[in-house]
C-alpha cells in the first residue's frame, strides 16, 4: 500500500487512557458528572479518530483536574479507543481508524442499518450518549500544520456559538462531507429548529505540541460558556490577553475525488486564497478541478486521496 511521506514530528505523548475505561456507566470510557443542580448536559468528546491525540490529552488534563461541573451534567467520552490503542509515532498516520471514518457513519441510515464495522459499532454504543447532549464539544485536529479553526456546521446556531465561544480565531462555517454525516450534525445538532448545538474544533496539526494548548483552552472556554464551570477555575485557566478576533470562512463547495487518479496542482496545506476564478487546483482523473470565484479559500486540503472522500473544502472570507 502506497502511504503519503510522514511531513510532521510527532512532539505530543498519548496519554494511558486506560484508567478511564469503567466510568460507572455502563459504557466503556465514558464518564458523567451530575451537579445536582438543574443546568445543561454537556458532552465533551475526544479521539473520533485514533490518532488525533490532543483531544485526549486534554480529557486527561480534566480528569487530574478533577473537575466537577458547578450546574447541569458533564459526560466526557473517548470515541474510537480501539483505534487509539493501535496509535504508534514511529506510524502516526495509521491509527486513525480500523474499519471505516467514525466521523462518518453518524446518520439514522448508517446506524440503524445492518451493515458493521468496529466504528459502528461504537457510534451505536455511544448514541445513546449523544441523544442525550443539549451541547457538544468534539475535539480533533488536522494533517497539515495550519492555524486552529472550529467548524460550526452550516447553521446560524452552530454560527452562534462559535462567536459567543470566541476561540479559536477562525471559524468555518460548512455543509460536511459527501462520505457521511458528522457526529456535530447529528439528530438535533444538525436541526435549526433545535435548541441542541454543537462545536467541532480542529486544534492544530495532529501532533504538533501547540494543539494540546489549543485543546485546553478551548475545552476551559466551552465549558465556561456552558455555564457549568466555576467561574475562579476558569480564571485560573485562561490566559491574560484577549482571543484575537474571528474570521469566518463560509464553505461553498466540497471538492469530493471520484477517481483514483486524483492530484493536486501543488503542494496545498490549507488557508491558501487563490486569487483568479477558474484557477486549476488538481486534476481528478483528467478532469480539471477549478476554483469556482476569486479569492477562493482552499480549506483542510487532504492527503488521503481516496474516490469518495474530500478532497479539499472551497470557501471564502465572509463578514
Amino acid at each position: 500500500m502506497n502511504r503519503p511521506p510522514q511531513l510532521y514530528p510527532v512532539e505530543l505523548r498519548a496519554p494511558d487512557i486506560a484508567r478511564y475505561r469503567d466510568g460507572g456507566t455502563g459504557i466503556d470510557y465514558v464518564h458523567r458528572f451530575d451537579s445536582g443542580t438543574a443546568g445543561p448536559r454537556v458532552l465533551v468528546t475526544a479521539l473520533v479518530h485514533g490518532n488525533e491525540i490532543c483531544g485526549a490529552i486534554a480529557l486527561d488534563w480534566l480528569f487530574r483536574e478533577r473537575f466537577r461541573p458547578a450546574r447541569g451534567t458533564l459526560t466526557l467520552a473517548f470515541c474510537n479507543v480501539l483505534a487509539y490503542q493501535h496509535f504508534d509515532p514511529a506510524m502516526p498516520g495509521e491509527s486513525r481508524y480500523m474499519d471505516e471514518d467514525f466521523n462518518r457513519v453518524w446518520s439514522p441510515e448508517r446506524l440503524d442499518g445492518t451493515a458493521t464495522s468496529a466504528e459502528l459499532r461504537r457510534a451505536r454504543e455511544l448514541r445513546p450518549v449523544v441523544d442525550a447532549a443539549d451541547l457538544l464539544l468534539d475535539i480533533h485536529s488536522m494533517q497539515h500544520r495550519t492555524p486552529a479553526l472550529t467548524i460550526s456546521g452550516p447553521l446560524e446556531k452552530g454560527r452562534r456559538l462559535a462567536r459567543e465561544i470566541a476561540f479559536p480565531a477562525l471559524v468555518v462555517s460548512d455543509e460536511g462531507h459527501a462520505g457521511g454525516r458528522r457526529m456535530r450534525d447529528y439528530g438535533a445538532f444538525g436541526d435549526p429548529a433545535q435548541p441542541h448545538n454543537a462545536l467541532l474544533v480542529e486544534c492544530g496539526q495532529h501532533w504538533e505540541a501547540a494543539s494540546e494548548a489549543v485543546a485546553k483552552e478551548t475545552l476551559v472556554r466551552f465549558l465556561a460558556h456552558a455555564g457549568i464551570a466555576d467561574a475562579a477555575w476558569v480564571r485560573r485557566h485562561l490566559p491574560q490577553q484577549a482571543p484575537a478576533p474571528q474570521r469566518v470562512v463560509e464553505v461553498t463547495h466540497a471538492v469530493t475525488i471520484k477517481s483514483r487518479d486524483f492530484r493536486f496542482a501543488e503542494d496545498y496545506r490549507g488557508l491558501e486564497v487563490i486569487p483568479k476564478r477558474g484557477s486549476v487546483l488538481a486534476h481528478d482523473g483528467g478532469e480539471p478541478v477549478t476554483t469556482p470565484y476569486d479569492e477562493c479559500v482552499l480549506i483542510m486540503p487532504s492527503r488521503r486521496l481516496l474516490p469518495g472522500q474530500t478532497a479539499v473544502r472551497l470557501g471564502r472570507y465572509v463578514r
